[in-house]
């Protein structure tokens, strides 16, 4: 398991601006994507923030805009960004407006929800390891942010719901499952480098991608990795095959899709509307 600091360098990634069709859609809710014009007299590419994690901030045809990511256990109501452009601060409020996600309820394995004393302590180790990758935030802006789906297979509706394992409460659902069976190929849903892969407790054989300007993807549970950290990858290329390792109930895919150290929703990047749903209590993933 290894952690590489890549600057993501793509000659696709050079756009003087983006279109609406190569955004994700904007969906003011926690666990959406909220997109903001930048006051239009800003001469330079400002450094943008929002609750002290930096945001993506992309060229436009007069000026930039900001791609915010929201958290799922982000509030709703007032928020603000903090917008640096040289000696200049400025702030630009938006709202965000709430979203009722549904519950599921899982049986797994006892030793999944209660660890023994050396399962335990082997989350605590890899958790703040994931969490630095997630966070990890490169200067080039990314080629797209427009998918393709990852695995060919039926999407799961599952992102955001409250989770209760053998009647325990636990995190939201922080992704898409997709139903595929074990060896189905994975490949990369946009351009980007390979910053990190591992096998974890809970998420099981993983590969995390940057695609730029703290966009960052994760795939879960794989069976078998065909990529390492620093590989460059390009839409369509093989990442590894649909596995079942870590926490689940039977093969998948967890897709996490993360902006600005945000899990948000991968269905809002995806370029077709949701395929038909799987049902919610076919699979358990982190």
């Amino acid at each position: 398991m290894r952690f590489a600091t890549t600057v993501l360098l793509l000659a696709t990634a050079s756009h003087s601006a983006y279109g609406t069709s190569e955004l994700p859609r904007p969906m003011a809710v926690p666990g959406g994507v909220v997109i903001l014009n930048l006051p239009s007299n800003l001469e330079r590419m400002p450094v943008v923030t929002f609750e002290g994690d930096r945001v993506m901030v992309l060229p436009q045809q007069q000026g930039w805009k900001a791609v915010i990511g929201i958290p799922l256990a982000r509030t709703p109501g007032a928020a603000a960004i903090e917008i640096r452009a040289g000696n200049t601060t400025l702030t630009q409020g938006f709202t965000i407006e709430g979203k009722a996600y549904a519950t599921q309820r899982l049986k797994v394995a006892p030793k999944h929800v209660d660890l023994s004393p050396p399962d335990a302590a082997r989350v605590e180790k890899e958790q703040p390891h994931i969490r630095q990758t997630v966070a990890t935030f490169s200067d080039a802006p990314p080629a797209t942010l427009r998918f393709e789906s990852p695995v060919k297979g039926p999407r799961s509706s599952s992102f955001g719901l409250r989770r209760v394992f053998n009647n325990q409460a636990r995190n939201p659902h922080s992704g898409m499952d997709i139903a595929a069976p074990t060896g189905t190929p994975i490949v990369a849903p946009a351009p980007g480098v390979v910053i990190d892969t591992g096998d974890y407790f809970f998420n099981g054989k993983s590969v995390f991608i940057d695609h730029g300007q703290g966009l960052v993807t994760l795939y879960c549970h794989l069976h078998k990795i065909d990529v390492k950290a620093g590989t460059v990858v390009k839409t369509g290329d093989k990442l590894g095959e649909v596995g079942a390792t870590g926490r689940v109930t039977g093969p998948h895919l967890h897709w996490g899709v993360a902006l600005n150290r945000a899990f948000v929703d991968p269905a809002l990047f995806l370029e077709s509307p949701r395929g038909p749903a799987s049902s919610p209590q076919a699979s358990a993933a982190p």
